[in-house]
């Protein structure tokens, strides 16, 4: 691929508007090996401050360029092997870089299942077609009988036969496709219908929204699509889309018949059929296939920025948990953990129905607190969730416990994982739950990082979507937060340090294993001792890893071992030591950064190492803020229209917000409910596990379904 190496530079750069420089230089890393969080974190100089983003969306169109290129090369190939391979086209296809329009080139030449057109071929019907073709034959009939012999049985035949090879002309030439493909782009229009066996059944009560729908494609939300394809698949509806095929007709027609007579009249009719028959089947799915696309980059995109925002939600810390998995009848598991989120204790209460032992939950929860000495209650928002947050509260608790409700996405998932058997092999599904509960409270990074993303529940018709680019895109959000917030080498599990740049399963587990043999890690550049850990993974990984309390106090910063000399110098030349370099402000404000530039470390690097110097080993994550329910509202039954309650923000889609508002079903506060001014998308407004008010609108006990709204609320 170097030969495309200036080609794919060029495009990017036009692409998406970046400079060519830092494209190609980006391009030329990411060929090294170097990792999307290193390169927009430590190459700055070389990529022109280049942010994640752009580096990210610069390699996936390296990718899909890459691609393009393979499928050129096969396509060259075999047109060459068919001997059909001019000097014309092969310009052509070398230039081409639309994959839409490079299929469209490869078309004539494609193997393809045996057609009508074939068929009429190998009866020697092809002169005919070209007869009828030219348009100059003014006896078709007398042309066509020349041709009855063999299977031919008759004029009308061979006819028949050579207008199949001329549909398929007309059907494979690029004009026909380029207008037929403009028309669908202008006026394609989606429209859904119910299968009639299916349409009194409960299951297609759900999409009835869409028994009889019709909208133009190009304004279909991608959310209704996802559903209508979902609708699809499972038998419900029938979906076709199509455009304005007079127009589109009128056109083609004009392209290939010239004037009139019998030959045009042939040729016509050919149209038309290749139209019908080959063209339009042909752009309805290339559009369903494009809108399915543009429909899951969407949906993908949805999901990772709520998974973004979910990783990144604020931790309590290094605190002594207590965290409750709540149940009814099978009681509520209880686990009390130390300040390293190891496991110390765990039981079982009973303090709601059927079995109703409310004193005795209340004396052994407030026993163990004293005993474990809690200072944070994690409570799963689950089942039995707003119940035992009422119990809890009602405790006799030291002062500055503190509860909070958590989400259990996915904790039933981890429970049950290998993950979870390794850790607690001796526990049941239960208690590993509670843990991972009371984890997500004092680390929700950390945690959640060995979950499936697509367990967690904060996406948007996320079994629907490509599930090649789904995982392609939250693997990528979950390394972006692990980078951005750093991890603590001495404390992280396989499963988080599997995520830092430049390391991955293999390099992760070896790193425990050293660990576990050798004891906790001194410094990064003992990183370097680790089994099958070489320069270039060390390089990849160092800056991102963290040594609270290494002799070196740069280990427990974001300022990469490569700068580490810069910093000493600045400290040599302040007249102080690195640890006095950090802690003084004032040595700090006195350095000129632009006496330590040299050619390949430039601002950027000096002002992202001051930066760090100021707060070494700060968490941008903030801090976790309790939440309470309006404890008069624990069912739908309590709602009333125009209620104004607490809510925590459970998901967020492109079209409006869940949020919990404690009655065991989440409410909705639609797109054009979140505020007095128009609102293109929901993350401007609120951010997944945001604390919000809301006002209730419509209350449909019936379907479980709350309306909410967020208008005229004053916001913190």
């Amino acid at each position: 691929m170097e030969n495309y190496t200036k080609t794919f530079t060029q495009i990017i750069s036009k692409e998406l508007n970046l400079p060519e420089r830092g494209v190609e230089n980006t391009l030329a890393l990411l060929a090294q090996g170097c990792t999307i969080p290193f390169i927009s974190r430590y190459r700055k100089e070389r990529t022109g401050m280049l942010d994640e983003v752009q580096v990210a969306a610069i390699a996936d169109m390296g990718e899909k360029l890459a691609e393009t290129a393979k499928r050129k090369e096969t396509i060259i190939k075999t047109i060459t092997e068919q001997g059909k391979l001019t000097q014309e086209l092969g310009r052509r296809i070398d230039g081409c870089w639309n994959a839409t329009e490079l299929e469209d080139l490869y078309l004539p030449f494609k193997p393809k299942r045996r057609t009508r057109a074939q068929a009429a071929r190998e009866r020697g019907l092809e002169p005919l077609a070209d007869i009828i073709a030219a348009q100059r034959e003014t006896n078709v009939a007398a042309a066509a009988s020349r041709f009855v012999k063999g299977d031919v049985a008759s004029g009308a035949e061979a006819i028949k036969g050579a207008q199949d090879i001329i549909a398929e002309r007309i059907s494979e030439d690029e004009r026909t496709r380029s207008i037929v493909r403009g028309e669908f782009r202008r006026s394609a229009v989606i429209t859904s219908k119910v299968a009639k066996a299916k349409a009194a059944t409960d299951e297609a009560a759900k999409y009835s929204d869409y028994f009889d729908f019709s909208e133009p494609l190009h304004r279909c939300a991608p959310h209704r699509l996802l559903a209508m394809r979902r609708g699809e698949a499972e038998g419900v509806l029938r979906i076709s889309i199509s455009a304005d095929g007079e127009e589109y007709g009128r056109r083609v027609r004009r392209l290939f018949v010239k004037g009139s007579g019998a030959c045009q009249s042939l040729v016509g009719e050919a149209a038309r059929d290749a139209l019908k028959r080959l063209v339009e089947p042909s752009m309805e799915t290339e559009f369903a296939a494009a809108a399915k696309e543009r429909a899951d980059e969407e949906a993908i995109k949805v999901f990772a920025t709520n998974l973004r925002q979910l990783l990144l939600a604020a931790p309590l810390g290094q605190k002594r948990v207590m965290g409750i998995d709540p149940g009814f009848r099978t009681g509520c598991k209880v686990v009390c953990l130390d300040a390293q989120g190891n496991l110390l204790h765990h039981e079982a209460i009973f303090p709601h129905p059927p079995l109703g032992r409310r004193q005795e939950a209340q004396a052994r929860l407030e026993s163990m607190a004293r005993q474990y000495g809690t200072e944070a209650i994690a409570i799963g928002n689950g089942t039995a969730g707003r119940e035992t947050e009422a119990f809890v509260r009602s405790l006799h608790l030291a002062d500055g416990v503190r509860i909070y409700t958590v989400s259990e996405d996915g904790a039933s998932v981890y429970s049950a994982s290998k993950a979870a058997r390794d850790e607690f092999p001796t526990e049941d599904v239960t208690v590993r739950g509670a843990v991972s509960i009371a984890r997500r409270l004092m680390d929700p990074l950390a945690e959640l990082v060995k979950i499936d993303p697509k367990s967690i529940g904060v996406g948007q018709y996320q079994h629907d979507v490509d599930q090649t680019k789904l995982k392609k895109s939250l693997d990528q959000t979950v390394e972006s937060c692990v980078n951005s917030v750093g991890v603590n080498l001495n404390t992280a599990s396989s499963h988080l340090l599997t995520y830092v740049s430049g390391l991955g399963p293999t390099l992760a587990q070896n790193i425990v294993d050293y660990r576990k043999a050798n004891g906790p890690f001194r410094s990064r550049t003992e990183l370097k001792k680790v089994a099958r850990l070489g320069p270039a993974a060390y390089e990849q990984c160092a800056g991102f890893l963290r040594i609270p309390g290494a002799g070196n106090p740069l280990d427990n910063t974001a300022v990469h071992p490569e700068s580490y000399k810069i910093v000493e110098r600045m400290a040599a030349d302040a007249g102080c030591s690195v640890a006095q370099l950090i802690a003084s402000p004032e040595k700090r404000k006195a350095i000129d950064l632009k006496r330590y530039t040299t050619p390949t470390v430039g601002m950027p690097t000096l002002t992202d190492i001051m930066h760090e110097l100021d707060k070494p080993g700060r968490d941008p994550r903030g801090k976790a803020e309790e939440f309470e329910f309006d404890p008069n509202v624990t069912s739908m039954d309590n709602l009333a229209e125009g209620m104004e309650l607490p809510g925590i923000v459970t998901n967020i889609t492109n079209f409006g917000a869940f949020v919990d508002i404690g009655v065991h079903h989440d409410g909705l506060v639609h797109i054009s409910q979140m505020a007095d001014r128009y609102v293109a998308d929901p993350t401007e407004v609120v951010k997944l596990h945001e604390h919000v008010r809301v006002r209730v609108t419509e209350v449909d006990r019936k379907r479980g379904r709350i309306s909410l709204s967020m208008k005229g609320i004053m916001r913190k």
